[in-house]
């Protein structure tokens, strides 16, 4: 009955675990990227989340913010040559 404890300090799996769902995942991968992300939150994410889902839309958050800038710099480009 010990082992049903809601603390799992003793590296108890994660039967236990509640996981994040993806738009919290997406949420906070926003809001981190940005600088506007809670203390609070950013802790809920390491205690609950799976690191792995994090890396990953990190990762892919960069590569659309960074296809997105280089996509509206050529766009801006493109245009003041035109005038």
């Amino acid at each position: 009955m010990s082992q049903q404890s809601p603390g799992r300090e003793n590296g108890g799996g994660d039967e236990g675990r509640k996981s994040v769902p993806l738009l919290g995942v997406v949420k906070s991968i926003a809001a981190a990227a940005f600088g506007v992300q809670s203390s609070r939150n950013r802790e809920a994410d390491f205690t609950h989340g799976n690191y792995r889902h994090f890396i990953v839309g990190g990762i892919i958050f960069t590569v659309i913010f960074v296809l997105t800038v280089a996509f509206v710099v050529s766009l801006v480009l493109k245009n003041a040559g035109a005038s």
